[in-house]
């Protein structure tokens, strides 16, 4: 059967679509991403309200990091960073975790003056199976008297916390290459250059293993030692990374992932909207690609340069804008951009939060300026961990056969669709399929208030298209596959409540994070499925059809 689309004119597509025909390969070299790849970034000034400490573990971000885990057979790993790390400094004597103060001339939105005490690293003991990635302060350390005493005093605490199975890699400086022109205040003058970091890098993560050797012998060892680095802002700032991995930033051989970062556009960048920046997949293309550049000019150089990730990302720098980084449409972004990164060659994806940040995935405690819960971007985080994890076929999670690889499947008619294949084991197991046209529900698109009924438009959707071969939708001894579909769905693309994923919800406010079914959701009605066998073809092909509404996505699974 064929659903007859309606359609609708959007000013900012060049033409209406009501149907592509995407082609898929039943088969795909293998390339897998790592485990946990969707992981988190937390600013290290915030670390404490999303872990909480010993005393007080913080059940809430427990929970969410736990339904990432369940899905894909790891948690995600977390990298404890961002600008503040470079402002951090330690005060013996301090009866709590952390002291900030906020200079709203610098930021709003973070202190950027900063103590830590030793219960800081308390926090590591919150979340249980989890790996960390902790950032020390070079921005400080590596120019002033009470920032490298800083390092000299928490490496042993850090170290300490970060026993037993809890450290995957350290970081040293957070976006060196804006040291120089920092909005926040430059904390190294106009000449700093490639050559000077790497000097100073040396220096600092040499005296880290030093002390590493002194306090934990064990973290000092090749295999738990090491990096992700160089944590650049992006690749057109003053500092390039390729100059500087010329200059010898793996000189002792000790970076385990080369790390960048990326923000598609900025939280106040003129001609920012919805649909001409995050819900277009040719502005994510060429933002990820033009990292894809620079890490190749690194292999130029070094052709056992360690693998690539993002560090830290996320929708807009400057913590996001609302109305844009905490909708619907956000969540759709990240499902794309966390997909097509993967598909070139991003092994993990750090997504960074923090406390009252608008693209944060949870609000982890409930402050004067937002309420904790659920954000509209972890249920993005859910999906594509959906995408990813072990097919249902697969009885138990094995690190060689239950990693996705994941490839883009074009749609060149228009910016504004994308969808990818995943594969285990070589074999085509989903696929995923996003409509990014806008479609809002509310007032100005702000996510607030509720157009009324008279208001309210059709909304339009597009069929995508493919075939397969018959024999592809056969399970061993000739049973036919099921082809399951799950939507991830809200009213608009501008809301930032009333999200759900395959029907399930997610809200704090339900059971504090854990997956809840919401009976007012279809999941299996006639529009629900994938249409199997239609105009099946000369040499057994199969073709198929799924509908996709505009502002949602839609994985389709064979099982």
């Amino acid at each position: 059967m064929k659903r007859i689309l309606g359609l609708i004119a959007y000013a900012s597509i060049p033409t209406v679509i009501n149907a592509v025909q995407i082609s898929v390969d039943e088969t795909a070299p293998s390339n897998p991403v790592f485990d946990g790849y969707v992981s988190y970034s937390i600013e290290f000034s915030s670390f404490p309200d999303y872990a909480g400490n010993r005393s007080r573990p913080n059940t809430f971000s427990e929970i969410l990091l736990d339904n990432l885990g369940k899905i894909t057979g790891t948690k995600p790993y977390i990298r404890v960073g961002g600008n503040t790390q470079d402002y951090a400094l330690y005060n013996a004597s301090l009866p709590y975790g952390l002291n900030g103060t906020i200079d709203p001339k610098r930021s709003s939105d973070y202190p950027t003056t900063i103590f830590i005490g030793p219960s800081f690293f308390e926090s590591y003991s919150s979340f249980k199976n989890t790996r960390f990635v902790h950032g020390f302060n070079l921005g400080l350390g590596g120019n002033r008297t009470s920032g490298w005493q800083t390092l000299l005093d928490t490496v042993p605490l850090a170290c300490k916390a970060l026993g037993g199975g809890k450290l995957f890699a350290w970081t040293y400086g957070n976006e060196p290459d804006l040291f120089s022109t920092s909005a926040q205040g430059p904390v190294r003058p106009p000449s700093w250059n490639e050559a000077e970091y790497v000097d100073q890098w040396l220096n600092g993560t040499r005296k880290i293993h030093e002390l590493l050797e002194k306090n934990c012998p064990d973290l000092a060892k090749n295999g738990t030692y090491g990096y992700i680095a160089p944590s650049f802002a992006g690749v057109g700032n003053k500092l390039k990374a390729p100059k500087a991995w010329g200059e010898g930033l793996n000189e002792d051989d000790n970076i385990k992932l080369f790390a960048t970062h990326n923000y598609i556009s900025g939280a106040t960048s003129p001609g920012v909207t919805l649909q001409g920046t995050l819900m277009n997949h040719s502005m994510t293309k060429a933002s990820v690609d033009a990292h894809i550049v620079e890490y190749n000019q690194v292999k130029a150089i070094d052709p056992a340069a360690p693998p690539l990730i993002f560090g830290e990302t996320n929708s807009l720098y400057n913590q996001g804008r609302p109305g844009l980084s905490n909708t619907f449409g956000a969540a759709l972004w990240g499902v794309d951009f966390n997909l097509y990164s993967a598909s070139v060659g991003f092994k993990r994806v750090h997504m960074h939060m923090g406390t009252d940040y608008r693209y944060a995935s949870w609000q982890p405690i409930a402050t004067t300026k937002v309420t904790i819960g659920t954000k509209a971007p972890y249920y993005g985080n859910i999906a594509v961990a959906s995408f990813l994890g072990p097919p249902p076929s697969f009885p138990s999670y094995s690190p060689t056969t239950s990693l996705a690889t994941v490839k883009h499947l074009p749609i060149s008619s228009t910016p504004f669709l994308s969808a990818y294949a995943a594969y285990h084991s070589s074999t085509l197991t989903r696929l995923i399929l996003i409509n990014l046209q806008s479609y809002n529900t509310t007032a100005s698109g702000e996510g607030l208030a509720p157009l009324p009924p008279s208001a309210l438009t059709p909304r339009p959707s597009v069929t995508f298209n493919f075939t397969l071969s018959a024999a592809h939708l056969l399970k061993d001894g000739g049973v036919k596959k099921q082809v399951v579909v799950k939507r991830l769905m809200a009213n608009g693309s501008d809301a930032i409540t009333g999200i759900t994923w395959d029907g399930w919800s997610y809200n704090w406010e339900l059971d504090e994070g854990r997956p809840v079914r919401l009976a007012n959701v279809t999941r299996t009605s006639e529009s629900e499925r994938a249409w199997v066998g239609e105009g099946t073809s000369d040499g057994g092909k199969a073709g198929l059809g799924v509908v996709v509404e505009a502002g949602s996505a839609a994985l389709v699974e064979f099982v």
